[in-house]
Order: structure tokens, then C-alpha cells, then sequence
């Protein structure tokens, strides 16, 4: 249900307009929704005790949203807190995305591991990537120019 969820704020958050309240609001239940999501992942060992590829995945998936929200709830570094939030909230989605995608497959294919999650993850991964590095630096620019930068006052 959690992952559902954070599946939806992710995509509102995604195509709604960017840096206004509403933003922040929906952004902060993505993340909640996310963590929550992860530390449950990284709670569940089926076969033993050790970290499997999920577990692994589930601590990046950690780093890329720690990674992107602090940066935007402090707004530091200051000159380019925004890229990083951008970039790693993007990616963040993505892969979660991308572990939907692979968790639906695993209960309803056949396949074997690699043409049932690995080659669908990968696929969608790279078009991630293609939409991020197309869409993030223009929203980033579009954005950027209707905002003035802390302490931009101070320096004219």
C-alpha cells in the first residue's frame, strides 16, 4: 500500500508545476511514503539472514531519496542544491518505478530472473534516464529563472 502510494505522489509531484507549496507538501508524503517503503524492504529475508539484491537495492533507492531531499529541505549547498534535488528525487522515482515494474513480474511470470525483472528494470532505467537528463535541466532552468537565490539581494 505504501509503495502505491509513494507510486502516486511520485507522479503528481512529477508533473505538477515545481518549488510552490503544494509541491513541498506532496513531495514530503512521497518521501515519508518511500522511506517507509524501504525500511520495510530492508526488513524482509525470506531464504536467509544475508543482504540479497533487493536488500541492495532498497539502500540505493535510501541514498538517492536522502540524497535529493536534504539538499532541498536545507537549500544547501547553495549554489546547487536544486541540480541535486532534481537529479536524485528523479532518480528516486525511477526506481521505484522500476521495482514495481519487477515485483509485479516476479508474482505473475514464468521467466526466468533475468528476462522477467532484470531486462524490463534495465529498460526502463535507461528510458529514466533519457527523460531525467531531456527534462530535468529544463524544469531546473525554467524554474531557476522566476526564483532569486538566498542572499541574492546582498549581491547587487
Amino acid at each position: 500500500m505504501l509503495a502505491i502510494a509513494a507510486l502516486i505522489f511520485g507522479a503528481v509531484v512529477a508533473f505538477r508545476p515545481k518549488g510552490d507549496r503544494r509541491h513541498r507538501i506532496l513531495g514530503y508524503f512521497y518521501a515519508l511514503s518511500l522511506l517507509l517503503v524501504n525500511i520495510s524492504a530492508l526488513t524482509v529475508y525470506e531464504d536467509s539472514v544475508v543482504l540479497g539484491p533487493f536488500h541492495i537495492l532498497a539502500i540505493v533507492s535510501l541514498i538517492t531519496l536522502v540524497g535529493g531531499f536534504i539538499p532541498a529541505f536545507l537549500q544547501r549547498p547553495v549554489s546547487w542544491w536544486l541540480d541535486l534535488h532534481a537529479y536524485l528525487m528523479s532518480w528516486s522515482y525511477v526506481g521505484l518505478v522500476a521495482a514495481g515494474v519487477a515485483q509485479i513480474l516476479t508474482m505473475s511470470s514464468s521467466l526466468p530472473g533475468w528476462f522477467a525483472v532484470g531486462l524490463p528494470s534495465l529498460v526502463l532505467v535507461v528510458i529514466g534516464g533519457v527523460l531525467i537528463h531531456t527534462q530535468v535541466p529544463k524544469s531546473i532552468a525554467k524554474l531557476a529563472s522566476g526564483w532569486r537565490q538566498p542572499n541574492e539581494h546582498l549581491n547587487g
